[in-house]
């Protein structure tokens, strides 16, 4: 009994994954009806354990229950995108200062190693291979959380990578690349991270997301 509901929570576990990646990615659209019986088919998992699921995400704002019309993936606005981001610029600036002061040689070697998978990948980008934006983006998620993963605190780490996944399905909706301009306050970053430099980490920090909201805008695929 014990092993069969270890089984039936993995599963369920995993298909919370499944979807909840797919929506970030934005492979299930903004708007986008979730029929039970459909998610069945692609998922493989019961119908119960789906309404369990979509109603977990129903909490994080991902997925809008309705009643007894079911549930759909949640719409996309400029106001909630400006709200995420700038809840976001909160949570990591002060995480970066706490971070910048704490930080070990251990924690620059992963912030160096985050940083090399971004601008490779980066790299790439700019030379106009747009093949793997997924990966790109989940390096980027990589390199900011390195940044802030001296911080001190794990519930500061958890609200700070759920407020992120919702700014990056933004910008996966409006394929929001902003080239040479987002690398180099990557590596600025960088270097204020090896130098201890938060107050212009900060400064940096606000510049990059201020910029890749506007870039987000600007192509006019978030209504």
């Amino acid at each position: 009994m014990a092993l069969l509901e270890a089984s039936v929570e993995t599963i369920g576990d995993n298909t919370y994954r499944r979807i909840r990646t797919d929506i970030i990615f934005g492979r299930l659209a903004p708007g986008q009806k979730l029929k039970l019986e459909r998610l069945k088919d692609e998922y493989g998992a019961s119908v119960s354990t789906l309404r369990e699921i979509l109603n977990r995400l129903s909490s994080e704002a991902l997925v809008l229950a309705e009643g007894q019309r079911g549930f759909e993936v949640a719409p996309v606005s400029i106001e909630n995108l400006k709200e995420i981001a700038a809840l976001r610029l909160l949570l990591e600036s002060h995480a970066l200062e706490q971070s910048f002061v704490a930080g070990d040689m251990d924690w620059e070697g992963r912030v160096v190693a985050a940083h090399h998978k971004l601008s490779s990948m980066e790299r790439r980008m700019k030379e106009g291979d747009r093949s793997q934006t997924e990966l790109w983006k989940r390096y980027d998620w990589e390199f900011h959380q390195a940044l802030i993963s001296a911080c001190g605190s794990s519930v500061l780490m958890e609200t700070h990578a759920a407020v992120f996944d919702k700014y990056l399905r933004y910008q996966m909706i409006a394929l929001s690349f902003r080239g040479d301009i987002a690398a180099k306050e990557h590596r600025a970053l960088l270097d204020c991270a090896l130098e201890r430099n938060a107050s212009r980490a900060q400064e940096l920090l606000e510049l990059h997301v201020r910029g890749g909201v506007e870039h987000a805008l600007a192509t006019g695929t978030i209504a």
